[in-house]
């Protein structure tokens, strides 16, 4: 059973918090408060002289208490490596922008670890208010510190939504602002809408291994938290007039971290680095190429047409191309310029991971194949013919012939 503080008894000496092996108590306007790291061990148990510590039976919180109204606006996370913000907080920008817009209410961003620079270019990006910290504890990425500071400022200006990107960060922190603000969660977002009755959240993500879509709604708590895979909305439109507050917030009690960052290495993927959520032209393969040998007129083309090459996650699991290359749900979700899928027939979780590519070439010779119906452009036949003449007209084109 959890435990719970009874404030009008604690006389805050601080005895529990001596006894605590898990350091997950912490004094609080005088009075001790039990926090996310409690392990149930009970040593405070005993330790308070008082008695204000209890075993509390049933829910701290039941859904449905909150004061809804006292929840607005729309929050974006927007992460950054290096000093830069990521890409995808400018996708989010772009979305918590709409959103912001049906519900009236003002689009924020919070940014901790990067320069005033880049906060400003988060207000160019459509945030009325940016939430700044450039405290050194945010330089390197750690759960505790970005998970204790945002959950203060959520608690303190109270937002309605909450989004982050679902990056090796997002995941890794937001369900502990969540766990911490005992609301709900929804991962890997590839949709949000307001519904019109009564403005909850709707949030659409991939289910029961891609094969369906789930709505997730949160009616009862606040904020309503997402995170959103990169790439799957379009980033908010530039506008270099633009005006927007920058408030800067201390680290305060949140400086202090249990882990520490050693040093970051960036993964090496071979003589063949591979980027595809950057690539504006990606050439992808199935099974239908039957073999590594397909992956070479892919290659080819690919360099034509300065682009990578992508894969389904059949031609993965048949080791026709190492993973890096694998778009999809359990890949990676891209949005480039131009997206020629080669062989491929369109699986649910194939199709989450590059239908918001601008335009769609597909070339299949089952003229049923799914990865038509989302296709802007769509080529029956047998892909060995197809692509040897597509080749080929393009190095005439280049030769000037």
């Amino acid at each position: 059973m959890p435990l719970k503080v009874e404030k009008n008894v604690c006389s805050g000496c601080g005895a529990c918090i001596t006894v605590c092996p898990y350091d997950a108590i912490k004094m609080e306007g005088g009075k001790a408060e039990i926090g996310e790291y409690c392990q149930l061990c009970q040593a405070c148990l005993t330790a308070c002289a008082e008695g204000a510590i209890k075993e509390y039976k049933g829910d701290l919180e039941k859904p449905g208490q909150a004061d809804l109204s006292a929840y607005k606006g729309v929050w974006v996370f927007a992460e950054q490596r290096g000093g830069k913000v990521a890409p995808v907080a400018f996708e989010l920008l772009g979305e918590g922008g709409k959103l912001a817009g049906q519900r009236g209410v003002e689009l924020c961003a919070v940014l901790f670890g990067a320069t005033r620079q880049e906060a400003r270019e988060l207000v160019r990006r459509g945030a009325d208010k940016v939430y700044f910290c450039d405290d050194e504890i945010f330089t390197n990425f750690e759960d505790e510190p970005n998970a204790g500071l945002l959950a203060s400022l959520i608690n303190e200006h109270r937002p309605e939504i909450v989004l982050a990107g679902a990056t090796a960060i997002g995941r890794s922190f937001l369900p502990r602002v969540a766990a911490r603000l005992k609301t709900g969660l929804t991962a890997d977002c590839t949709g949000l809408e307001i519904e019109p009755e009564t403005g909850n959240l709707i949030q659409t993500r991939p289910a029961y291994g891609g094969n369906i879509m789930a709505s997730i709604l949160s009616p009862g708590t606040r904020p309503q938290m997402a995170t959103v895979r990169p790439k799957v909305m379009k980033p908010g439109r530039c506008d270099d007039s633009r005006q927007g507050e920058i408030i800067e917030v201390k680290a305060g009690e949140f400086r202090r971290s249990r882990a520490k960052v050693l040093a970051s290495i960036r993964e090496e993927e071979g003589a063949m680095k591979v980027n595809l959520q950057e690539a504006d032209v990606i050439i992808s393969g199935g099974r239908g190429l039957k073999g590594k040998e397909g992956f070479q007129m892919l290659r080819e083309l690919a360099v034509l047409l300065g682009g990578t090459v992508g894969a389904s996650r059949a031609a993965v699991d048949e080791g026709w191309i190492p993973y890096c290359h694998q778009v999809g749900q359990t890949g990676k979700t891209v949005a480039p310029k131009l997206y020629i899928a080669c062989g491929i027939s369109g699986a649910v979780q194939h199709l989450v991971g590059m239908q918001s590519s601008d335009i769609i070439v597909a070339i299949n010779k089952n003229p049923e194949a799914p990865i038509f119906n989302v296709a802007t452009y769509g080529i029956v036949g047998d892909l060995n013919e197809i692509l040897p003449l597509l080749i080929r007209k393009l190095k005439e084109r280049k030769n000037g012939r």
